[in-house]
């Protein structure tokens, strides 16, 4: 077969839920059932997204954060909660929870152990793990902004509305916070 034959959800003349067949071509970026929970299919799902608007909330045909790390895990049959908060409690990963009293250096050793897909929280917010330049990590998120400190150690923000990549070191939630120190969870994306 050239196709692949799936139900889409319609609506009737009368407005009510209806299947319709329609053809989908082999050739096409689907696959039966879940991918495989790898490394490069996490990347490869999440890297679909790359560049795509951010939309709080879904605004503006776009996603947030915490729907993008959804959308990306759906497709290896993993469903999480629907907001950040939610989803760094989520009983179905494993992780550890930071706190207030978790100093720099444990979370710096705790961020060396995550691997590619592993989930990054901070109040709002949620990052993916993408690996890793000169032992520092990479994310890859759906934001509208982030903070660096400038060469004259001022506060610059940097508007992307959407799907970026960033190292995370550099990251800053204001001028005296580091982002890595409002970690509050790292949760376990493994196969």
């Amino acid at each position: 077969l050239a196709a692949h034959v799936v139900d889409l959800p319609t609506r009737d003349a009368q407005g009510r839920l209806a299947m319709t067949p329609v053809l989908i071509p082999r050739a096409a970026d689907v696959t039966a059932g879940y991918l495989p929970l790898t490394p490069a299919n996490l990347l490869t799902q999440a890297f679909k997204f790359l560049g795509e608007r951010y939309g709080w909330g879904h605004r503006y045909n776009g996603r947030d954060c915490s729907g993008f790390v959804s959308e990306v895990l759906r497709s290896f049959g993993l469903v999480l909660p629907r907001n950040t908060s939610a989803q760094s409690r989520s009983p179905g990963l494993d992780g550890v929870a930071l706190g207030p009293d978790t100093g720099h250096d444990e979370r710096l050793r705790v961020l060396g152990e995550s691997e590619v897909g592993d989930l990054l929280f901070l109040p709002g917010h949620v990052m993916m793990v993408i690996g890793r330049v000169d032992d520092d990590p990479w994310v890859i998120h759906d934001t509208a902004g982030i903070s660096l400190l400038g060469e004259d150690g001022a506060l610059q923000h940097y508007p992307l509305n959407g799907v970026v990549v960033t190292p995370l070191l550099p990251l800053v939630a204001d001028a005296t916070t580091a982002t890595v120190d409002r970690l509050t969870a790292i949760r376990w994306i493994r196969p």
